[in-house]
């Protein structure tokens, strides 16, 4: 069926909406894709809301969370309307939406993670049946909740050598390694373009490190840097999650633009060299998706300290912007078709997890 998939991921830099027709299974054939970038009055309420979720007990009202919320929802409304523009489809064409929301505060040690959006209203505004709260039953069950995309990282590696590893660096990392057995092994590494971001636009007055240009520029501080690798969650072993706000940018308070750039740029690529030690085969190529493939200067750090080749997964002929879109659209599918989205290896739940909640037109 013709399926959507929204994301808004851990960068808060807006949706990407995908547009897919599959079985939930082998058959996957991209059909459209948009991206609809977040206003800056918005980014930061949306960062307000993440902080606020975080410092509480347990998900529950707070005001601005749920201002933000009935806002977040109406800018997925848009992203659809407008994807279903760019397609030439129209709503009676779609079987299902994939609604992920946006994680506000992810918290697995507490069994709780807490994604806003509304799925009742995203459905009412099309009449497409809506799959949201992807994490929460892994969650529940006691599993990490995340990464939830190695199901369709599966389906498109098929034709691929094995072993393999897709790479995803949004504002938070994770890989999925998928064994010369089959085996499927997935985690969060720890940070990506989240940091970087932080400090960019704490002190260098821009949203990102364009290209990495800035860290290019920069040098290093090792010692910064094996501190904050000394962290404890590194040497957890998988499966595991981690949150966007679990590390900050004070561990690089008072270098200059240029050397903060590089040295928190040097922390994410050192991460997925330490989580790929926890692999039990490495990988013959690392394929990256997500935005942070388009950071040079974090693809020259990956394959420097990963030690195998680094490639973005365009070279396959993937959309690396779309494919976390695609693969809600894929997870809803599965959802509808009673077949799970999560496993113990990938999440650590106890069993295969089908997950989600359906709202229907």
């Amino acid at each position: 069926m013709l399926a959507i998939g929204l994301m808004s991921g851990t960068s808060r830099d807006g949706i990407d909406a995908a547009l897919i027709e599959t079985d939930g299974e082998g058959q996957v054939k991209p059909v459209a894709f948009h991206a609809q970038a977040y206003h800056d009055g918005f980014r930061v309420r949306l960062a307000e809301a993440c902080a606020r979720a975080m410092a509480m007990d347990a998900p529950g009202f707070e005001p601005l969370i749920a201002s933000v919320e009935a806002e977040l929802t109406e800018l997925h409304v848009e992203a659809v309307a407008d994807l279903l523009g760019r397609s030439g489809y129209v709503a009676e064409d779609v079987g299902v939406i994939g609604f992920h929301g946006h994680t506000v505060a992810h918290r697995p040690d507490r069994r709780w993670t807490w994604q806003i959006g509304d799925g009742a209203a995203l459905a009412g505004a099309f009449g497409i049946a809506v799959v949201g709260d992807l994490r929460s039953a892994d969650v529940a069950a006691g599993g990490q909740g995340a990464p939830l995309l190695p199901v369709y990282h599966r389906a498109l590696a098929a034709g691929l050598d094995k072993p393999v590893a897709i790479l995803n660096l949004g504002g938070v990392a994770n890989v999925t390694a998928i064994g010369s057995d089959g085996a499927l092994t997935a985690f969060d590494t720890g940070m990506a373009s989240g940091l970087i971001d932080n400090w960019m636009q704490a002190h260098g007055d821009a949203a990102y490190d364009a290209g990495g240009a800035c860290a290019a520029q920069g040098r290093v501080d090792e010692a910064r840097l094996a501190a904050m690798l000394a962290d404890p969650w590194f040497a957890v072993p998988p499966p595991k999650s981690i949150d966007r706000e679990a590390f900050t940018i004070q561990a690089v308070q008072g270098l200059s633009l240029e050397d903060g750039a590089a040295t928190l740029t040097a922390f994410s690529a050192a991460a997925v060299a330490r989580g790929i030690d926890h692999l039990a085969e490495r990988p013959l190529c690392l394929h990256v998706a997500g935005g942070g493939r388009h950071n040079e200067t974090l693809m020259a750090m990956l394959a420097a300290r990963c030690g195998v080749e680094v490639r973005a997964v365009d070279a396959l002929g993937w959309d690396g912007d779309a494919l976390e879109a695609q693969g809600f659209a894929y997870m809803a599918v599965r959802h509808l078709e009673g077949l799970p989205i999560s496993f113990p290896g990938t999440t650590g739940a106890p069993e295969p997890m089908t997950g989600g909640v359906l709202f229907r037109a």
